[in-house]
Order: structure tokens, then sequence, then C-alpha cells
């Protein structure tokens, strides 16, 4: 692993504060505020404690016992009810950190171009930020729990520091115990002790971060056997009737045997501590012997050396503890710089600016919206062989367009295309005439209602999943259900569309069949009243008359607007304007089906009369 300078080490962690600021705000401050609260509070102890002594083997003037009682008392019930009311503002935070931390993830998802949500390498390294963050708490976790150090150290060393100026300056007469020497000689044992312990602490992060790298392995491995494979609805088919819970038991037990090998790097991280902690036991006893010293050639009573014992104790741990805040922040900085990689992955897709026309019917315009593919061609990444290659057509404004073809034959990247979630690599889109990549991308995806063949209801409300809003208009949620064919399963729903879908977010909420979920879907796409509609084979599971009916029944819903249809089902497609055939990458038909049928050396004539058999 590279080592960072100081400079990126500064630049990455005032980054990374500022992510913490920006999904948990409040967060770092509490805790730093926390943590000052907590490293003042033993000082004051300390002072108290010694000026106490001090008067009992002095004055002993009660007056002042009394005081000094009412002081150490009062500071101390202070700072424990502001240290509550921190501790309890920040707690809640930090348990909701995690789920905040999710969403820097899921933000970057939505905003990253769609062809990097498909690349896999990119995707690897999304997860592996991932699991780097939530199964070891690398990172972010690390430096909200280094802000506590962090503070804590510096206000320990600080106020130590202040505390036993007078250690030195106050003389005793001798001229050896008094001599400047021992300044340089207490801070170097200070130093030695910090330093052997920061070189304990390097090797420990050293240690665990072996152990983390060949974990990664085992925590997927142990969660899919261990979880997935037995929690998951839609493989509990297979697992029973294939009996593979059988191998994932033999798997899941040399998998146990991971945590037996770890043992050893659990003794090699505990040797370190301890070897830390002996050299440093050593250089605190020298510092407790010249206190000795100097309070018995008559420097100071023995109250002080309360004092000066417990804050240069105080000092050592805290000089310990920030060597170890900036070996740990050298850790968790190289882990960050792995989240900032993915997070500053850039998006490649052309932002245009310009808007679309108000076209639509409803908007009082015309409804003259016209699309045209001019020699485009396309190739997925870091492949060699083209989806597509050299498609020119038109889509005319109010028509139907069947999109029809064998699987892989070009349809679904087609229609990616066209709803701009991957660029042509050669041609260009148009819509009235203006490369698609100028209109704003948002105002462009407007104009487009989509269900795809692999389409998602979520556990929200009816009415949610059709609008995809919080707000919505109820009684235009209920025509387009109704419209779609499922106003027979709405008036059974117990809260109406209100009811919620699923059982994740409500225990009252509603299963549907996969044909119920499909009408669904199309009214959500109705919803939205955009002036193109696109229908990705989003009803491949049904049988060929249940999808023609569906298909029919849509066709007269939409009226006036321009429809795709994508289908490998022909007899779905017959009352089309226009059929499309795809082939390989290519259009090599179009025409009528009348047209197309009549073509008996052409792909349509094949395709129509290899299906048509099995419905003679």
């Amino acid at each position: 692993m590279k080592k960072l300078t100081i400079r990126e080490r500064v630049k990455i962690t005032t980054r990374g504060w500022s992510i913490l600021n920006k999904y948990c705000p409040g967060l770092a401050q509490g805790k730093a505020l926390s943590a000052l609260v907590v490293s003042l509070q033993p000082f004051v102890s300390i002072w108290f404690s010694a000026q106490i002594i001090n008067e009992i083997s002095s004055q002993r003037r009660i007056n002042m016992l009394i005081l000094y009682v009412c002081f150490v008392v009062l500071i101390n019930l202070a700072t424990s009810v502001l240290r509550n009311i921190i501790d309890k503002i920040t707690s809640e935070k930090e348990s909701q950190m995690w789920s905040f931390f999710r969403k820097i993830f899921t933000d970057k998802q939505m905003s990253m171009d769609y062809v990097d949500i498909e690349n896999a390498e990119i995707q690897h390294q999304r997860k592996k930020a991932e699991e780097n963050l939530f199964m070891f708490a690398n990172g972010l976790g690390q430096l909200v729990w280094g802000i506590t150090g962090l503070v804590t150290a510096l206000t320990t060393v600080i106020v130590s520091v202040l505390m036993t100026v007078t250690l030195f300056t106050q003389a005793t007469g001798n001229r050896v115990m008094d001599s400047p020497l021992w300044i340089a000689l207490l801070f170097v044992c200070i130093l030695l002790g910090g330093r052997c312990s920061s070189k304990a602490n390097s090797k420990e992060n050293e240690i665990l971060e072996e152990w983390s790298n060949g974990t990664v392995w085992f925590n997927r491995a142990f969660s899919f056997f261990g979880r997935d494979l037995y929690m998951n609805p839609e493989r509990a088919k297979d697992v029973r009737m294939y009996e593979q819970n059988l191998i994932a038991d033999c798997v899941l037990k040399r998998l146990l045997q991971h945590n037996v090998e770890d043992d050893n790097h659990i003794f090699k991280m505990s040797m370190c501590s301890l070897l830390a902690g002996f050299v440093t036991d050593i250089f605190n006893a020298l510092c407790y012997l010249f206190v000795v010293l100097k309070a018995f050639f008559g420097a100071f009573g023995v109250g002080s050396i309360v004092q000066y014992v417990g804050v240069l104790t105080r000092l050592g741990t805290g000089i310990q503890d920030i060597m170890f805040v900036l070996t740990d922040n050298g850790v968790y900085c190289s882990h960050l710089q792995g989240l900032f990689e993915f997070l500053d992955i850039p998006n490649k897709k052309y932002q245009g600016t310009l808007p679309i026309e108000k076209r639509a019917f409803c908007d009082g315009g015309d409804n003259d919206y016209e699309i045209e593919f001019r020699d485009v061609s396309f190739r997925y990444h870091e492949s060699d062989e083209y989806a597509l290659r050299h498609v020119s057509m038109k889509i005319r404004i109010g028509e139907r367009l069947a999109v029809v073809g064998m699987n892989g034959s070009g349809k679904t990247t087609f229609i990616k295309l066209l709803c701009r979630l991957y660029d042509p690599t050669e041609g260009e889109i148009l819509l009235n005439g203006i490369d698609i990549k100028k209109y704003d991308y948002d105002e462009y995806m407007s104009i487009f209602s989509v269900v795809f063949q692999d389409f998602k209801l979520f556990s929200f409300s009816l009415a949610q999943n059709v609008a995809v809003s919080m707000d919505y208009d109820k009684s235009q949620v209920k025509d387009c259900l109704k419209e779609a064919g499922f106003g027979t399963r709405l008036a059974e729903m117990p809260s109406g569309v209100e009811t919620y879908m699923y059982k994740d977010f409500e225990e009252k909420g509603v299963e549907v069949s996969g044909g119920e979920a499909q009408k669904i879907a199309l009214a959500r796409a109705l919803y939205k009243d955009a002036p193109f509609m696109i229908l990705d084979e989003p009803t491949a599971a049904l049988d060929p008359i249940a999808e023609y009916e569906i298909y029919s029944k849509f066709n007269k819903i939409i009226a006036s607007k321009t429809a795709i249809y994508i289908s490998h089902r022909l007899s779905s497609c017959r009352f089309c304007d226009d059929i499309v055939v795809f082939d390989k990458g290519q259009i090599v038909q179009r025409g009528s089906h009348g047209e197309l049928v009549g073509e008996e050396q052409g792909k349509y004539y094949e395709l129509w009369y290899a299906q048509a058999q099995y419905y003679a």
C-alpha cells in the first residue's frame, strides 16, 4: 500500500469531515464536544485533590477544605450533566450513522451514468468500498471514532503541559535536581514511551489489514451460504428439490475453520500491545522517581506529588494517543482514498441544456414529436462486437411500432439507446432534428413512459407505486389502475390505493400475482402521461393470449400517443402500424404484418411460422 504524504492525509481527512457534516450533521461536533468535556474532568479532580491534600498536610483550614470539596462536586456534577446531554444527542445520530453512510453509496449510484451501473469492474469497486466500510468500519467509521481520540489527546497534552510547568520552576536548592536537563530527559522518556506504543499500534494495524484482506471472501461466502441461500424465497424451491443445503453445510464447515486460523493474528496483536505497555511502564517509573525526589528535596508538598504524578501519567498517555491518532489516521486515510476513488468516478455522458418543447396535447401542444436513428452503432463496454450496427429509422408520430427479433438481436439495446441510458458508439439519435445529447437529460427522459421486461414494484403504497411520488392525484391513480385492468383487484384492497405493497414496512401489506404486478406497472406508465409509451416485453411470462389481450387493451388506452412494443411473440404485435425486425444487431426488415409475412425469404416469415405451428 502506497504511503500517503502529510499533505495528502490532511486533504483526505478534511474531505472525510466534509462528508460527515453533509450526511451526519452535528455528529462530529457532538463527538468533539463530548470528548473535550470528558478529557477535562480528570484534571479538575487531580488539581482539587492536590489542593485538599496540601491543605490537610499544612494549614488545615476547614473553610478552604469545604470550599475545595464544594467546587469539585459542583464542577463534576455540571460536567456530568453536560456530558449526558451531549451524549444523548450524539448517540441518536451515531445509531443512525450506518444508514447515513449507506446513502452515500445510493446517492452515487443514482448520479452515475447507467453504463457504469452495468460495468462489472466499477460495481466490484463499489462492493469493495462498501465491504471495507460496513464489514470492518474502516474509513468513515474510523474517522468518527478518531474525532474522540484526537480531541482527547490534544486536550490531555495541552492541559498536562500547563499543569506541569511548576514542576520544573519550583527550586529545591539542589543543583542536580534543579537542572533544566531534567526537562529534556523526561520529555525524551515520554516521547520514547509514546513512540513504542505507536510502533506497536502500527504493527497491529498491519496485522489487522492482512487479516481483513483475507476475510472479505470469507464474509461474502458466509453471508451467501449462511443466510442468502436459505432465506431468499426465490431460491427456496431449488434448495429443497436438489438438497443444495447439503453443499452449503459442507462449505460452512470449511469457512468456520477460518476462525481457528485467526487465533495466530490475535496472538501477534496481543504481543505487540504487551511489549509496548512494558516499555511505557519503565518510562513512567522514571517520571515518578523524579517527582518523588523533587518533593523529597522540599520543592513542593505531598499534595503536589499527586498532581504531578497524575498529570505526567496523563501527559504520557496523551502523547501516546496523539501518535496513535496519527498512525490510525494514515490507515483510515488509505481506506478513505479507496472510497473517494469510487465516489470520484466521473460521469462521461454529455449533459445538454436545451429544454424539450412542451408539445403534448395536455399542454396545448400539437404532440409533434419525431425521433430518428441516423446510422447508429453501439457496442458494450470492453466488447469488440457491436450489439447494434448501422441502424437508421424514423419513428413517426402517433404510430404503433413493434420491434421484434430473436433473443440477443438488439431489441432491448435499441430501447436503452432511445431512452438515453446509453449513448451511441457511432451515429446519432435526433429528436425533432436535434441530437438528443443536447437536450437536458431529465427533460428528455420525461417524454418516455417505459415498462421494462424486468420491471420492479416497491414496498410503498399502491398509489406511490403508480405515481412514483409521495404526492399524487388519487382519482387519477384509480383511473389508471382501472384502465390497466386492475379495477377488480383494487376493489378488494383493504385500504384502496393507500394499501401497502408487500410486508417489508407494513404488516397488512398485500402480495400480488405476476399478472397483477404487470397491470400496476402498466398503470404507472399511463400515470406518467408521456408522449412516448414503450413496452419492453413486460408480459413475457404470460401466455400468448393473455399477452395479446393486454397489448390490445393498452393500444386503445394510449390513444394518439406514440407506442413502441418490444416482443419476441409476433402474434401480439399484429395490430401495429409498423413492424421492425432486428437480427444480429441490424434492421433486416420493416413493414406491416401483411407485408412482412408475405416475404417468404424474410426473417419475419421464418419467425412467424416457427411460432405459429405451435398454435395451429
